[in-house]
Order: structure tokens, then C-alpha cells, then sequence
């Protein structure tokens, strides 16, 4: 299945509502991206897409990416130097395994708004919203082959 097809745009609608909310009390910022395969480690395709879709350019590096790969089953969450130079690998792994909790059961959008929310309380703690805080990166979904 493609993963466009996976989530409908009332599903992509219910994430980007998770992402605005989770940003509302953070200057950080979060993206999801979605792919049907992931031919290479998780991780490092992740890193290659935090890149290219320009994550790396916030102006306090606080950027946190939500990559899943439908059909190989691969899922991954990762920060950027900023908001990693503050907490550790565990934080991560905790905000994964809550949200696989969600995708073993095929609920993969409350999946990734239970993680999306956990990741901005997160952020709030060490980035919280500033009076001149602008939304750096867009909070649609993206998509990939």
C-alpha cells in the first residue's frame, strides 16, 4: 500500500492539527514524513530526509522528525543538535515506542499524535515559545516513494 493512500487527508489533517498544537508552547519545530519503503537503515534515511527537507537551517537547531516507512515497517524520531544537546537517546526511544504501541494496532495517526504531543511538551521544557517566534517549517505532511 502506498502511504499516501494509508492516510487520508482527514488523517493527515488530525497530524498537522497535532503538530500546530505541540508548536503553540515551543519555538521548535516538528515534521513528519512518510514513505512506503526504506531500503536502508531507518536512521540514516531519516538523517537524509531531516536534510534535505531543510531541518537542519532552524535558527536554534530544535527541529524534530517523525519518519515512517509503511510497507518495510521502519519508523524512526530524531532531533537536531539543538533540542539533542539537552536530553538524551532515551527520550527518543520512549516517544518511538509509544507511538509503535499505536501502529501494532494499525492506528498509525493516533500513533503519531501521541508522539507528536510528547515530543513538543519536550521542547516546551527546554525551547519554550518566544514573543518573536516564527513557524520555520512547514507542518504538512510529506510524502516519499
Amino acid at each position: 500500500m502506498s502511504a499516501e493512500k494509508l492516510f487520508s487527508d482527514e488523517a493527515q489533517d488530525q497530524i498537522v492539527k497535532a503538530i500546530e498544537l505541540a508548536e503553540l508552547n515551543t519555538s521548535g519545530e516538528i515534521r513528519v514524513h512518510i514513505e512506503s519503503k526504506c531500503k536502508i537503515d531507518v536512521l540514516d534515511r531519516a538523517a537524509y530526509i531531516f536534510q534535505y527537507l531543510k531541518m537542519h537551517q532552524t535558527a536554534l537547531r530544535n527541529g524534530v522528525l517523525f519518519y515512517l516507512a509503511v510497507n518495510d515497517k521502519k519508523f524512526a524520531v530524531i532531533g537536531d543538535a539543538g533540542i539533542n544537546s539537552k536530553i538524551g537517546a532515551d527520550f527518543w526511544n520512549e516517544v518511538k515506542d509509544l507511538v509503535i504501541e499505536d501502529f501494532k494496532k494499525n492506528q498509525f495517526t493516533e500513533g503519531l499524535e501521541k508522539g507528536i504531543e510528547l515530543a513538543g511538551v519536550k521542547l516546551k521544557e527546554h525551547f519554550p515559545y518566544q514573543s518573536n517566534d516564527k513557524n520555520e517549517l512547514k507542518n504538512e505532511v510529506s510524502f516519499g516513494k
